[in-house]
């Protein structure tokens, strides 16, 4: 190779760089830096690389001047890291951390040629993540970092300041704290001499100043391609190249320390007689000597163990399913966690796995891992949550914990808590200097000493191992500002609390007999008294109409009772919170529960029952029946499993399912369902309360209109009506209506077509827009672009490229004529229907209604509600 020149020979400029592998040239023939080692052409020291055409793989950013000068440094450079450019160049030495100013590397001439100059540090320019036979070496000033950067293997240091010792090991990248794998955990290094190579035969071995190499594998024979690679799972394997499979002859997953990763296992090989396991750190500071814990597979009850000191300290319970134990199940948040057992001749293990890692050293939530923490819990790095002993604290056998052995006095409420406070006592404590003692340990002694209450690890040791037992009484300081201990809760007698646990079963069975028996005979009183008030209520005239409207001959009451006599059946599992149920049938059921908070008395549901009982369309919901209870009154319907039409055109997610194809279904069903209730209906009924949270969705997201509390019935020859009492929400009631109460079709037209602009825009009605500095809602802002000619630019952009837009653009128009400021300038509804399925010419739409939205942004769309009493902000039509 020709001996390295100074790359910089003029002030040149800042760039940002990514480095890929890169080829070494020798006499302008290019092969690996690997090869060129093996071939003696490129020892360690000083190399020079080329590569033609750097805009294949660079990325330049120049920011300005530097001084020219040239860089050494102690460390490779991993060839996949990104290497960001823009600072001076001061002379120092560099850390892979560190930023380089790109002119030390790139010499921009006529053929675009890249020198890469480097100093003796460098052992591998081609390998992040791989250690090579015969020549690299890894050794404190270095390390590996997995493709996927998530991992990293290095020299790290450990303990106290006093200890501090070197131990070879794996971590997270954005961790460095507390190493998941360690090589040495037996064999500390004083120093920072330990090196880890892999020599001619084949071995792979940890050598230090002062002490026997720690050997990870030795070769049966001489091999001459063996490689360690870091591997994107954090597991370091060593492999054979040579072998046509790649053969594994050793990997850190079979040599597990406290965490457990995807893809590890915990179990026993039976062919070669390994088990795996997790062994806990003394505390968080020590990991040698182990911990008191360990953490495995029970292979004849297929459950998870956890044993302190060989004693069984908590148990998951058999494996249910693949992603629970009876007493563990991890909450996996963002990723799908999958549990398997594969029990064969060879092996049986347990493991983990998760459908995707989707974590960068940039991010900042950690990799997926379950740590054996000294405490005995089973801490997911990733989110914080404990699992396993957390709860085993003495005597408590919740959540799989089992019961701990101790003397008589110790009863069985007794248990460690910690808690703030000083001991009052003529008793002396006492102290174990054993620093091989962690906490736990500590506690298992305190609680076979019947004297002791409380006890903590010894203030003046360091990394928080021996302990200190406490004798007398303890004082509680309910500040929380007292040094803690871990304190004996004491307990009653166990003949004592047996006799109080019997009196107080038998006082509650009593008790709850009791009021079982006035509950049954109230609800029997309170069914009759309920059923009479619905049938002997006055009500409105259109109400009583509808009774009797050409059913003569039909008991109403007969109706009720069987109704109720169905719906109260103990059988039926109402679940308030969802609102959903089930009938003896299997059939799912959808529950509106109407109570005095729900604004919505008797008469409105009286009305909604009697009134949708007599409705068949395809396009409306069913009603199955009713059900009154004390306060509650509810109305049993069809279930819909899709919900309403606004949970899904106002979710940004779930919007996406809705294609222009399904919107204008959705938009049709609606039209045919009005038509239906203004004028193919038995009566003419006006439903008052039109809006997307009252238009339900079945499994085909087929559109069905519910809510009939609020509707009215018109006589066949009535126009409109008027009314003292506005109700309905915000946005939706036409102008006439809010202005002065009067309602006809029209005003179902005029939330229909508010309605049509929602589902093309994706947009609420009450959503603050803006055109010129002037806040405009919905319709006004429609009416706007309407104006400017780009009435396009409403369309919600989720189905701007796949819909019609002679369809969309017909949508619009329609709606604009459906919201006109007066009542007779807005079409009926057959003639909507016609309108949006036809290509007729329309009429041109003039100016709607409210338009301006003056108050607006005083209203939470998503708690707008119907009404019975409105308080209306002051609107005003432009």
């Amino acid at each position: 190779m020709s001996k390295p020149k100074r790359v910089i020979k003029k002030p040149a400029r800042y760039c940002d760089m990514v480095a890929y592998a890169l080829p070494v040239i020798d006499d302008g023939i290019p092969y690996t830096y690997k090869e060129a080692v093996q071939s003696g052409a490129a020892p360690y020291g000083a190399m020079e690389a080329a590569l033609i055409n750097h805009e294949d793989w660079m990325e330049k950013s120049c920011q300005g001047n530097v001084d020219g000068s040239l860089l050494s440094i102690d460390q490779h450079i991993p060839s996949e890291i990104l290497l960001d450019f823009d600072s001076n160049v001061d002379g120092s030495l560099l850390s892979i951390d560190q930023r380089i100013p790109c002119e030390i590397l790139l010499d921009f001439d006529s053929s675009f040629q890249l020198n890469f100059i480097a100093s003796k540090g460098l052992t591998s320019a081609l390998a992040a993540d791989t250690l090579y036979q015969g020549g690299d070496s890894l050794n404190s000033s270095s390390t590996l970092v997995s493709k996927n950067g998530l991992f990293t293997l290095g020299f790290t240091r450990l303990g106290s300041a006093e200890s501090n010792a070197s131990y070879l090991g794996i971590w997270y990248s954005n961790d460095t704290s507390h190493p998941f794998w360690l090589a040495n955990r037996a064999k500390p290094i004083a120093d920072n001499s330990g090196v880890l190579a892999i020599d001619g035969s084949g071995n792979m071995k940890l050598t230090y100043s002062g002490g026997d190499p720690v050997e990870f594998y030795s070769s049966q024979s001489s091999a001459s391609n063996i490689t360690a690679s870091l591997e994107d799972s954090g597991n370091f394997v060593l492999k054979d190249e040579n072998s046509g499979s790649q053969q594994v002859l050793w990997q850190s997953f079979d040599f597990p320390t406290d965490t457990f990763l995807p893809g590890m296992k915990l179990g026993i090989n039976h062919r070669t007689g390994q088990t795996w396991s997790l062994m806990s750190w003394l505390s968080d500071l020590v990991p040698t000597p182990a911990g008191a814990f360990t953490f495995e597979w029970n292979t004849s009850v297929k459950e998870l163990v956890i044993k302190r000191r060989d004693v069984i300290y908590w148990t998951s319970g058999p494996l249910r399913s693949n992603t629970s134990f009876d007493s563990f199940s991890l909450n996996s948040g963002d990723l799908d966690f999958s549990f398997i057992n594969d029990s064969n001749a060879d092996e049986d293990y347990f493991m983990f796995t998760v459908s995707a890692n989707q974590f960068t050293p940039q991010g900042q939530r950690n990799f997926s891992m379950l740590q054996l923490r000294y405490d005995g819990s089973i801490a997911d790095q990733r989110t914080g949550r404990t699992y396993g002993g957390t709860a085993c604290k003495g005597n408590n056998t919740d959540g799989g914990c089992e019961r701990w052995s101790g003397p008589a006095c110790r009863s069985n409420m007794n248990s460690f808590e910690l808690r703030s406070g000083s001991f009052v006592t003529t008793v002396p404590r006492k102290y174990d200097d054993n620093s091989s003692l962690s906490i736990s340990d500590c506690k298992d002694i305190c609680w076979k000493d019947c004297q002791c209450v409380g006890v903590s690890t010894r203030g003046n040791i360091a990394n928080n191992t021996g302990c200190t037992f406490f004798y007398g009484s303890f004082t509680q300081d309910l500040s929380g500002n007292a040094i803690q201990h871990y304190i004996i809760v004491q307990g009653s007698s166990g003949k004592r609390n047996w006799i109080w646990i019997i009196l107080a079963s038998v006082g509650f069975v009593s008790m709850m007999g009791l009021a079982g028996l006035l509950w049954y005979l109230r609800r029997r009183r309170l069914r009759e008294k309920y059923l009479n008030e619905l049938l002997t209520l006055d009500s409105t005239n259109d109400t009583l109409e509808l009774e009797n409207d050409g059913n003569k001959g039909h008991n109403l009451k007969k109706r009720i009772e069987e109704l109720i006599n169905l719906y109260l059946r103990p059988s039926i599992e109402f679940r308030a919170v969802l609102l959903q149920g089930k009938l003896p049938d299997g059939r799912e059921i959808a529950v509106k529960r109407l109570s005095r908070s729900s604004g919505q008395g008797l008469v409105e549901f009286k009305n909604e029952l009697i009134l949708i009982a007599k409705l068949q369309h395809m396009n409306l919901v069913r009603l199955l029946g009713c059900c009154i209870q004390g306060e509650e009154k509810m109305l049993v319907y069809e279930y819909m499993p899709n919900k309403s039409l606004d949970s899904f055109i106002f979710d940004e997610s779930k919007r996406e399912l809705l294609d222009w194809k399904k919107r204008f279904e959705i938009i049709e069903g609606i039209a045919q369902g009005l038509l239906y209730l203004h004028k193919y209906s038995r009566l003419r009924i006006i439903h008052r309360d039109l809006k997307a949270g009252n238009i339900l969705l079945d499994e085909n997201l087929n559109p069905k209109i519910s809510d009939f509390g609020m509707a009215r019935i018109f006589k066949i020859n009535d126009l409109q009506a008027n009314t003292n009492q506005i109700v309905g929400t915000r946005g939706y009631m036409s102008p006439e209506y809010v202005m002065e109460g009067i309602f006809s079709v029209k005003s179902d037209v005029f939330s229909f077509g508010v309605l049509l602009l929602e589902i093309v825009s994706g947009r609420r009605i009450q959503s603050l827009l803006e055109i010129d500095g002037h806040p405009l809602n919905l319709v006004g802002y429609t009416w706007e672009l309407w104006k400017a000619g780009s009435p396009f630019e409403l369309v919600d952009p989720i189905v701007r490229e796949s819909c019609s837009k002679d369809q969309v653009l017909r949508c619009i128009h329609v709606g604009l004529l459906c919201v006109e400021d007066n009542a007779v300038d807005r079409p009926i509804m057959s003639d909507v229907i016609s309108m949006l399925t036809s290509e007729a010419q329309l009429p041109l739409p003039k100016q709607p209604a409210f338009s301006s939205a003056r108050s607006i942004v005083e209203e939470n769309p998503a708690e707008t509600g119907s009404i019975n009493d409105v308080s209306m902000s002051t609107m005003y039509a432009r």
